[in-house]
């Protein structure tokens, strides 16, 4: 029997690591964090002092198991972390990945620089909230609307703007027509839409077994959703609004040239903190 924390934790990320997990050791403090109800600075200061590890540790050793099984970590514990936010997610909505969090900030950028009131943005296809939700939370005189049209994902829309903006709108609708009582009036328009081609299978099982498929494959080279997309965003932004794509980074050629032959203005890609194309932005002529 493991008599410590910190040896209960060596063991753990042991076992992950074997497992292809990418931070065991991270992964294995935030699970014990989950599972004795502490925070992750609690673990990390009783492994330290050298505490003895809780008498029960069956909740600890299941998730452990699920989590070397390459079930999502956020799965595990329920939460997401995104900007300043935590977000509810699980089965059937798509989990917000570190790199959204510059795409975020593209639209926040955007929405700050409109000199109006009460801007108007709107997140298309916003599966957790995420993006939607820093906004509203960040910019918090605009008004913020999103779209999601998966039932699996959408309870899990509904606990993130309750939590965090509940003066946020948010509605069960397809992004190809929705919001159509905004168009013409919208200052920034963003979405994280499905971009993988459909024969590019991801290598992580987190993602390929346990993301949902409509969250991830967007055709045969993976624009499909971008080109509706561009549609969507002439109807809705007024002249001179942003419109903030995120992508693949193999994808921002294209999607700069898709936009500009759709008549968008000063398409440009930024890059992630990788240095790898992430989002593409367009001005509405």
């Amino acid at each position: 029997m493991t008599s410590t924390l910190s040896a209960l934790l060596r063991a753990a990320a042991a076992t992950l690591a074997d497992a292809g997990v990418p931070t065991p050791e991270v992964d294995a403090e935030l699970l014990a964090a989950h599972a004795f109800g502490l925070s992750r600075g609690e673990v990390a200061a009783a492994s330290i002092r050298g505490d003895a590890a809780p008498a029960d540790t069956a909740a600890f050793a299941e998730l452990l198991a699920r989590r070397a099984a390459r079930e999502p970590l956020q799965h595990l514990t329920g939460l997401a972390p995104f900007r300043h936010l935590e977000l509810a997610v699980g089965p059937g909505v798509f989990v917000p990945r570190p790199e959204t969090e510059l795409v975020a900030q593209l639209a926040i950028d955007a929405l700050l620089a409109v000199p109006d009131a009460a801007p108007v943005a709107v997140d298309l296809g916003t599966g957790s909230g995420a993006i939607a939700l820093a906004m509203a939370t960040e910019v918090p005189h605009a008004r913020v609307y999103a779209a999601e049209s998966s039932a699996d994902a959408f309870g899990w829309t509904q606990r993130n703007f309750a939590a965090h903006a509940p003066h946020a709108h948010l509605a069960f609708a397809d992004l190809a027509d929705a919001f159509a009582d905004l168009d013409g009036t919208v200052a920034v328009v963003v979405s994280n839409p499905p971009y993988v081609p459909d024969d590019a299978i991801p290598r992580d099982p987190e993602v390929r077994l346990f993301d949902p498929p409509a969250a991830l494959y967007g055709g045969v080279d993976g624009l499909d959703v971008v080109r509706v997309l561009s549609g969507v965003g002439m109807r809705l932004l007024r002249p001179g609004g942003t419109l903030v794509i995120e992508h693949g980074e193999w994808q921002g050629g294209p999607v700069r040239e898709l936009l500009t032959a759709d008549g968008w203005r000063a398409a440009a890609t930024h890059l992630d903190l990788t240095l790898r194309d992430r989002a593409t932005t367009a001005l509405r002529p």
